[in-house]
């Protein structure tokens, strides 16, 4: 029995970058996917790390490349962040702002009052990516944490993606502060669970498809705030590293990509360790996944997946799975 995936949930939370669109180009298909998602009855929302672009920064964007979007519909680190924080600390506490201009808005939105140094004796820190931060700011987020302070990091992206290459990225700038104060930061974006639940709420979706194309930050994020979540195979991550995904990270559903939403998904059937979706059929033997299957069928892996998971339902395998095909017809 096959059912259209969309049909099983009320709300979309879509990633952006290998969902939406590589670079400058939206990817073919996915605008007219988002778009069907209104006459559907289906809410749309766009979940980002970014915490240095507003909202309607990046709806704009958005809208050029032909997608809908509203800056309602945008949640970012910054907004995921600030809520997290006025979670931590008493209405009014004072908080020392490392980050955009952006950031500073969203805490005070919460109430919270913004000091400028360490030497105010901030209740907490907040820490997000700004091109424009130093070490002078690094530093007075140091003072402040090794002091006592409640520390929030928006997102531990590592890397920032530039036209030149790979710069350090919000990740890289926190590590940099734990190194100095021996500490750890509450985590807002992705992969942590917040961003996921921020968007869910505003939205008011209850039963939300997380959709991405990174297993590490998408699909795990989505799991932790306990929600289904879609591997998309337009992006990082694909059926080979899907198959691979610590058991944290594995996605209860694989599309090619978002107009796979409106197809019927297959049911995975278990009969005797066999695993069966569509004509393929998966099987496990110690280190080794033998599919009947066309190799270019995504119903092959999807089987495949099924059954190398289901051997190992509470651990991730060591060693990685030698896959056998044994194509039929």
């Amino acid at each position: 029995m096959t059912r259209r995936l969309i049909d099983g949930f009320d709300g979309v939370l879509a990633d952006l970058d290998g969902v939406v669109y590589t670079g400058s180009r939206a990817i073919d298909g996915a605008t007219d996917a988002l778009d069907k998602l209104a006459g559907e009855g289906k809410s749309l929302a766009y979940v980002t790390n970014n915490a240095s672009r507003s909202s309607e920064q990046v709806a704009t964007h958005l809208r050029e490349l032909g997608a809908p979007a509203t800056a309602e519909q945008v949640f970012g680190s910054a907004l995921a962040g600030a809520e997290l924080l006025a979670g931590e600390v008493a209405a009014g506490a004072t908080v020392l702002v490392v980050g955009s201009q952006i950031l500073e808005d969203a805490v005070r939105a919460q109430g919270l009052v913004v000091v400028p140094t360490a030497g105010d004796r901030p209740d907490a820190v907040i820490q997000g990516f700004s091109p424009d931060l130093g070490w002078k700011n690094l530093a007075e987020a140091a003072y402040a944490i090794t002091a006592g302070a409640t520390w929030v990091a928006t997102n531990m992206d590592m890397t920032l993606p530039q036209e030149r290459g790979f710069a350090p990225g919000n990740g890289s700038l926190v590590a940099a502060v734990a190194a100095a104060t021996g500490k750890s930061p509450l985590v807002a974006g992705k992969p942590g669970a917040a961003l996921f639940e921020t968007a869910a709420r505003h939205s008011r979706v209850e039963r939300a498809l997380v959709i991405g194309d990174r297993l590490d930050t998408d699909i795990l994020g989505g799991n932790r705030a306990g929600m289904a979540t879609a591997l998309v195979l337009t992006g990082v991550d694909s059926v080979q590293t899907a198959l691979a995904a610590r058991l944290d990270e594995r996605p209860d559903y694989m599309i090619r990509a978002l107009g796979e939403l409106y197809e019927d998904y297959p049911a995975i059937t278990a009969d005797d360790g066999a695993y069966c979706c569509g004509a393929a059929v998966a099987r496990v033997s110690g280190s080794t996944v033998t599919i009947s299957g066309h190799e270019d069928d995504l119903d092959s892996w999807r089987a495949a997946c099924a059954a190398w998971w289901a051997a190992h339902p509470d651990m991730t395998p060591d060693g990685a799975a030698e896959i056998m095909f044994a194509t039929a017809g």
